[in-house]
């Protein structure tokens, strides 16, 4: 599945690009070993993590909309030879691993993670701990140097400082294990860190 998630994905940035989906299954494979629990599918955590950002919104074409969601993984994993049930158990959770879908409906995915998609929560937590931390950094200003002049308003710097502000420091309330949690507690710092450098740097308050 790696061949085809590199051709899927080979029009992306490198804010979301092979090295990213790899970053993300290794972090999965690290709290999978230390969450040590029975209740996660291995292969269905790895495999969400492979392919959880093959149908991501902001790369889709205009004409996939919510209203007609693809369903470009479930087919993919049918034609390398994985059972239906297999398949829709990934399917189900790439289609759920996004923050933005979560915040609209959070109870949708509480209600996955506690009746039968426990792997949801895993990929969830591996993909957010990438979006934050130094890597997190780098691929916040790479996304907006890459679509920032498409999403309308100012394409300054300043535009991935907010989103650090807005969105990447709340990630670390998100998590949803135990391994998670302490993983984005310390990148959480990180980011507030560089924040504090940015606001000293930018108003020529600089230690001498």
């Amino acid at each position: 599945m790696r061949i085809f998630m590199n051709k899927a994905m080979s029009d992306y940035d490198p804010s979301h690009d092979a090295a990213h989906v790899e970053r993300v299954v290794n972090l999965t494979q690290k709290l999978l070993q230390l969450e040590m629990s029975s209740q996660y599918d291995s292969t269905v955590v790895i495999l969400s993590a492979i392919l959880h950002d093959i149908e991501d919104h902001k790369y889709l074409a205009l004409s996939l909309t919510d209203k007609n969601p693809p369903r470009v993984v479930y087919s993919a994993l049918l034609q390398a030879g994985a059972a239906p049930e297999l398949a829709q158990r990934v399917q189900t959770i790439v289609s759920h691993v996004s923050y933005s879908k979560e915040k609209k409906d959070p109870n949708t995915v509480t209600h996955l993670i506690e009746n039968g998609f426990p792997e949801l929560a895993l990929v969830q937590d591996a993909d957010r701990l990438d979006a934050i931390g130094a890597i997190g950094i780098g691929r916040c200003f790479t996304f907006l140097g890459a679509k920032g002049k498409d999403l309308g308003g100012p394409w300054t710097m300043d535009s991935a400082m907010e989103h650090l502000r807005d969105k990447l420091v709340q990630l670390e309330g998100t998590m949803k294990t135990e391994a998670g949690k302490r993983l984005a507690a310390a990148r959480t710092q990180r980011l507030r860190e560089f924040e504090r450098w940015w606001a000293q740097e930018s108003t020529d308050d600089i230690d001498m």
